[in-house]
């Protein structure tokens, strides 16, 4: 069944994209992303327009966050003063990220800096998640117990704050670096930056692999909340069409992600996350590699 997307100007199977909406709401209740590095490439693979894929799809994740939030605050996974902090410096880099969007598509090079940054973050946190994740499984298999790092640099720094859901006595400002990053990214790739948030939430701030999935998801809800209200008063690139069938997909995927995710153990989440990255991130960077069909495009205004 066809539909025609308004602000995308294009014609695309609802079935499709129902289906898409519902396979990330997975990813999204199993890994604690938005699913947004996943989604907004496949909607570049179908036709989507970056711009328009980039802000239309944080609604996406904002309906399938939530709804993968619910399940974790009824389990009681969701460390909400963690998520605070993380919330402060992710609003700051969404208005950030948001400027430096408008800025480079006046300039007309906003789909290529897109593209570009999805290589460049996924192929990263891929590798390294890919790698850690494969030493922890190798661990376990030799009945060494996976340890926290109870102290390292992050601990000497001021300004501290206890975390009493993650056990943690920490200070506030690596998390609020961590949600301006991932703020910048959600204005400017159209994620929810979980791929970043996840890792940095484990690795750098010590936290529990179980308070991590539910406290990255209620960061992402307000943060990408905030992106789309910025993308649709600013740019006008929200298809609101588009974002219905991702966020009804997405709703119904999620819960049942969650359930999914609460049966595996945080190695095998960690290493299937990591190859869906790395999986992304080869089909991008192979398609900014290869020569393109069509090598030349009509401009709509001044071109030749």
């Amino acid at each position: 069944m066809q539909i025609y997307l308004p602000i995308a100007e294009v014609s695309v199977n609802a079935f499709l994209l129902l289906g898409l909406g519902g396979m990330v709401g997975i990813l999204s209740g199993m890994f604690g992303v938005g699913g947004g590095f996943l989604m907004t490439p496949l909607l570049f693979f179908i036709g989507i327009p970056p711009a328009v894929a980039v802000a239309t799809e944080a609604n996406q994740i904002v309906a399938s966050s939530f709804s993968g939030v619910l399940a974790h605050l009824k389990r009681k996974t969701v460390d909400l003063r963690m998520g605070g902090v993380l919330l402060i410096g992710g609003l700051v880099g969404a208005a950030l990220g948001v400027v430096l969007f408008n800025y480079l598509k006046a300039l007309g090079q906003v789909d290529l800096l897109v593209k570009l940054c999805y290589v460049l973050f996924l192929g990263v946190i891929g590798g390294l998640m890919f790698v850690e994740s494969l030493n922890a499984i190798r661990k376990t298999k030799r009945g060494v117990a996976p340890t926290r790092k109870k102290h390292n640099w992050i601990h000497k720094l001021p300004f501290k704050m206890r975390f009493r859901v993650s056990g943690l006595y920490i200070s506030v400002i690596p998390p609020l670096l961590v949600g301006l990053l991932v703020g910048i990214l959600a204005a400017i790739m159209g994620v929810g930056g979980g791929f970043i948030m996840v890792p940095a939430m484990i690795y750098l701030l010590g936290m529990p692999t179980k308070v991590v999935v539910g406290t990255s998801l209620f960061q992402i809800i307000f943060v990408t909340a905030f992106t789309t209200m910025l993308h649709a008063t600013t740019n006008f690139t929200v298809d609101i069409v588009l974002a219905v069938l991702l966020l009804i997909g997405g709703v119904v995927g999620a819960q049942i992600g969650t359930r999914i995710g609460v049966k595996m153990k945080a190695e095998q989440l960690r290493i299937l996350l990591a190859v869906m990255v790395l999986a992304v991130c080869g089909k991008l960077a192979f398609d900014l590699l290869v020569t393109p069909s069509e090598l030349y495009n009509v401009a709509a205004a001044g071109g030749h």
